[in-house]
């Protein structure tokens, strides 16, 4: 087995997590503006900035015209059950599912709503399902990038302009780093914690025409907890997309996600930030084609994420392991760079194969993660001396 040196080079920012995820480059806490603090969210000024928000995240995002965007109530995760319980039921509904988001979305659709007109088509880690297999005569619920498992879609081409039923996209990892087909997506749920590095709780929802006209023309047999509710007396409550929240939001927070805005408009928008993540992804692929220890989870480099980025460990004392003595490897690895303060949090998900995953959206620089790849292949051999035979 070969003796690694530790290496001398630190990442001058060890965040790596997929979420909350790290903050813009020369982010400070005294650059937030706290004169809304201790404000009522409904005041003059807290309306002004929500508002803010809103206006700053359709023009970053380029959301077309006709769209709305309103801020709501527990992250994404909130975004796409307000989705799910407010706009499901008139169709029958096809759910995408190849990570365990996906995953999630297609348990409350089946055992949580109980509709029984449910199709899931599901793939393993590291793949896609068959997206020609998905009936646009129905409603269809997919996430755009697999914070999970590094699995995105490659495009909207999937998708006909002339479906009849509501594509529901959950894209918190891939907003304002991946090109969105916004003419092909009717729902658009994210959050402000991951490519911006926002903080958390608070999620994002666009809605389409298409989408605004079945909460208008649909009324749900369930009932509907307070802060799913769009609509009122039949009637979209216009009111949630201009700034006028269903619940009580962090003003800080709010702060926080415009500074998050202000940097994306201040570096080039929409474009340059899709090119930063690009260029991470580069990076990491170019130690990858390198590295005897690591690949990529996903094989087929057309789906492979370039923010949420899932790595497996080839090295062949780990694939002697196995799969329990694979799990305490990995940890065992994530360890040793948390101890040394190289990178926090870059364990796979909980419910993914033993591996990586390194974020690697518009927030992280290449610096520090040429700086990170040395210092894995180090993790490794350190942790080799304790599980290899």
């Amino acid at each position: 087995m070969n003796v690694i040196a530790k290496p001398g080079t630190r990442p001058a920012n060890p965040n790596f997590s997929s979420g909350p995820c790290a903050k813009r480059p020369g982010f400070r806490l005294d650059a937030l503006a706290t004169d809304c603090l201790g404000r009522s969210h409904r005041a003059k000024i807290g309306k002004a900035r929500l508002k803010d928000v809103i206006e700053r995240s359709k023009a970053l995002l380029g959301v077309p015209e006709g769209y709305l965007l309103g801020i709501v109530p527990a992250s994404d995760t909130g975004a796409v059950e307000m989705a799910l319980w407010s706009l499901l039921g008139p169709k029958g509904v096809d759910i995408l599912a190849w990570e365990s988001f996906g995953s999630g979305w297609a348990t409350d659709v089946v055992k949580q709503l109980k509709l029984k007109d449910v199709r899931v088509m599901e793939a393993g880690y590291g793949e896609l399902p068959d997206l020609s297999q998905a009936d646009f005569s129905r409603d269809v619920v997919f996430t755009w990038n697999g914070t999970t498992s590094g699995v995105c879609v490659p495009n909207g081409d999937w998708i006909p302009a002339d479906r009849e039923g509501l594509t529901i996209c959950d894209a918190t990892s891939a907003a304002f780093a991946m090109d969105l087909a916004w003419d092909k997506l009717d729902v658009v749920t994210y959050s402000w914690q991951k490519v911006l590095g926002g903080e958390g709780q608070h999620g994002v929802l666009v809605l389409s025409p298409r989408a605004v006209a079945r909460l208008e023309s649909y009324t749900p047999a369930w009932p509907m907890p307070k802060i799913f509710r769009m609509t009122k007396g039949g009637k979209l409550i216009s009111g949630i997309f201009d700034g006028e929240t269903i619940n009580t939001p962090s003003m800080l927070v709010v702060e926080d996600a415009l500074d998050g805005l202000k940097w994306g408009e201040a570096i080039g928008g929409l474009s340059a930030l899709t090119q930063r993540s690009q260029a991470n992804l580069a990076a990491i692929a170019a130690w990858v084609d390198k590295s005897p220890n690591v690949d990529f989870l996903a094989a087929n480099p057309a789906i492979r994420s370039s923010t949420s980025v899932c790595l497996k460990i080839v090295a062949p004392w780990f694939a002697k392991l196995d799969a329990e003595g694979q799990a305490k490897a990995q940890k065992a690895v994530v360890g040793v760079l948390d101890k040394e303060g190289v990178a926090y949090d870059i364990g796979a998900y909980r419910d993914a194969p033993a591996g990586l995953r390194i974020w690697a959206g518009a927030t992280i620089e290449v610096a520090d993660l040429n700086a990170l790849f040395p210092w894995i292949e180090w993790a490794l051999s350190e942790v080799a001396k304790d599980f290899a035979a």
